[in-house]
Order: C-alpha cells, then sequence, then structure tokens
C-alpha cells in the first residue's frame, strides 16, 4: 500500500497556486458578498423611500375627512369614519414596516462596515 502512494507521486510534485491567483480568488470572494450587501442596501433604501411617499399621500388625503374642527367627529357621516378606520389600519401598517425597513438599513450598513473593516484590502 505504501508503494501505492510513492508511486503515484514520483513524477508529479506539489504545485501552489500563484500569490496573484490566491489573491484574485479572494477578491472575488469578498466582492460577491460585498455587491450582494449592497444591493439589499439599495432595494431596502428604495423601498423605505417609496413607503415614506405613499404614507405622506395617506396621511394627506387622511386629513380632507378628518375635518379641522374640534367637534368635527361629533358630525362626521358614517361613511367618512369608515374611510378614517381604513386609513388607520393602512398607515398603521405602513408605518410597522417603515420601523422595519429602517431596522434592516442599519443592520446592513453594518454588515458593510464589518466586511470593510474585516477586509482592509479589498476596494470595491
Amino acid at each position: 500500500m505504501f508503494q501505492f502512494f510513492l508511486r503515484a507521486r514520483v513524477d508529479r510534485f506539489f504545485k501552489a497556486r500563484s500569490a496573484g491567483r490566491d489573491a484574485e480568488n479572494d477578491h472575488s470572494r469578498v466582492a460577491s458578498i460585498a455587491q450582494l450587501v449592497e444591493r439589499s442596501l439599495t432595494a431596502a433604501q428604495a423601498e423605505r423611500a417609496g413607503l415614506v411617499r405613499r404614507l405622506d399621500d395617506v396621511f394627506a388625503r387622511a386629513a380632507v375627512p378628518l375635518g379641522n374642527d374640534t367637534d368635527e367627529y361629533l358630525t362626521r357621516e358614517a361613511h367618512d369614519s369608515r374611510l378614517l378606520d381604513q386609513f388607520e389600519a393602512e398607515i398603521s401598517k405602513g408605518q410597522r414596516r417603515l420601523e422595519e425597513l429602517t431596522s434592516s438599513i442599519a443592520h446592513f450598513k453594518f454588515l458593510r462596515a464589518a466586511l470593510l473593516s474585516r477586509f482592509p484590502d479589498y476596494k470595491p
């Protein structure tokens, strides 16, 4: 059995890859992770910006049936009350999602900073 190992290695010597090729592979691995983090961060920021615009629009539309009198709620029609309830539910969902996105964006920024601090030679 020992002869098998000797015979297999007699005419071939161990060769390591060049340092340049190793550095290229390492850079490629880090770059793929960095690109994924950047794409995720950009997507989350775009979703957050769109959600903020839509929430601003809902706030503006909700202000119309809400009125500006102190006793407006006493004379409000039933369909306006239902509409305001729907707006309130949508605003609540939107604000919850906005908080989630804000948290995710902070996490993605942390991942980017951690990646760049652990791989200081990587230049995007």
